[in-house]
């Protein structure tokens, strides 16, 4: 029977919110066991934010809790004392891999830091995600995902009358943060398959960020001009490569960018005479707008279904702009099965995004619910050697939690 990809590798998670559960969600979708270790008094933070799922008897699940931690176990271990500090060492020596998201040294105080843990297990990929790395200036700054991409130069890419928009998802946090430490993770991991040693993965999500800017950053140190967002070709400076109204109201993406697909598009509707319009949207900025301004009428003749048949019967480059409530209808994501149906022992199920990554001679592992706090507690601790007394004794002394 195939396997999943990382079957076999041992993760333990000591990560919150957003950026380091994602990572190791996709990790746990890969193969990977997950072990999400949260303290028993402050667990994830994530697990009272709204919206919840609510049962008819009253219990509240948070949504996002549930969807970024999926196919994981949960042990609740208070690691900042000594007893709950010596039963995650003892844990970690198990592991292939630690992923952390605290500001760089705060482990160092209960003496789990990379140095330290890779003394006694040196083949360990140690993973930290900050908001500005292990080190440099800013190193012990806290942020949010606004002010990497502030310092990462996207933000000010995407303005309306000059006021740089915030944007409706978390950049840096996914693309630079989640994104990166997987990619880190697996380097890592490969190395050590080579060398017999670990690594520590230094993962800055302003850092990780930046790889966005490649080709703006190419432009400018190429010509030296900083690019004007409202002059960029892709966001906004060209007609054929916009956003435009229906007739119901609803919007299509336009990508008809290069010649051969607006000649194309041009024929398709009948109307050859705007061929010339990607020319003489250059000479001015008030030829651009006519052009735009021209355009934009043809499309609002048409529904967007007209519009999308269109594009199916000559490949024009048109896209329907789909709202959230849109994507598991339509049919490519349905027959590329972009979602999933997770049991759940309460909810009977829920709903989450799919691994999006394909493999011939693998298989991703089947989803398991988000645990409860303290799930797998008692499992894990068995598989150490503690014994049901001292395991007892320790919830007592409330370092860890068990259900």
């Amino acid at each position: 029977m195939p396997q999943a990809p990382l079957q076999g590798i041992r993760v333990i998670d000591l990560s919150r919110l957003l950026p380091g559960p994602l990572a190791t969600l996709f990790l746990a979708d890969l193969g990977a066991e997950v072990i999400k270790v949260e303290l028993p008094q402050q667990p994830d933070y994530v697990r009272h934010y709204p919206p919840f799922y609510t049962t008819a008897q009253g219990d509240t699940f948070s949504a996002n809790y549930l969807t970024l931690n999926h196919s994981k176990k949960n042990i609740a271990i208070d690691y900042t004392r000594p007893e709950g500090r010596e039963l995650l060492v003892e844990l970690i020596r198990t592991a292939d891999v630690v992923v952390e998201q605290f500001r760089p040294g705060y482990l160092a105080q209960y003496g789990l830091d990379y140095n330290t843990l890779a003394a006694m297990h040196p083949g360990l990929v140690y993973v930290s995600i900050s908001g500005f790395g292990q080190h440099g200036p800013y190193a012990s700054r806290a942020g949010h995902d606004l002010n990497y991409i502030a310092y990462a130069g996207i933000l000010g890419l995407h303005t309306h009358q000059g006021k740089p928009l915030l944007p409706p998802i978390q950049i840096a946090d996914i693309a630079g943060g989640s994104y990166m430490a997987v990619m880190g993770t697996l380097a890592a991991l490969l190395a050590r398959h080579r060398s017999g040693k670990g690594e520590h993965v230094d993962v800055s999500m302003t850092q990780g960020a930046l790889p966005m800017l490649h080709l703006l950053m190419a432009e400018y140190w190429a010509n030296g001009q900083v690019p004007e967002p409202e002059n960029m070709p892709l966001s906004g400076g060209l007609i054929n490569y916009e956003v435009y109204r229906c007739k119901d109201r609803k919007w299509i993406a336009f990508a008809a960018l290069e010649p051969k697909f607006w000649m194309r598009f041009c024929e398709a509707v009948g109307k050859p005479e705007l061929m010339g319009l990607g020319l003489e949207q250059n000479t001015s900025p008030e030829k651009k707008a006519a052009c735009k301004a021209r355009l934009a009428a043809l499309f609002e003749s048409k529904e967007r279904d007209e519009w999308l048949r269109l594009d199916a019967e000559h490949e024009l480059l048109i896209s329907p702009v789909y709202q959230l409530d849109e994507l598991e209808k339509d049919p490519h994501l349905q027959a590329r099965q972009a979602f999933v149906e997770i049991p759940h022992p309460v909810l009977g199920s829920y709903r989450s995004i799919a691994l999006p990554i394909g493999f011939k001679n693998h298989v991703p592992a089947a989803p398991t619910p988000a645990p409860a706090l303290g799930a797998h507690t008692r499992e894990l601790l068995h598989a150490l050697g503690i014994d049901a007394a001292k395991i007892e004794v320790l919830q007592e002394k409330k370092v860890i939690r068990c259900v």
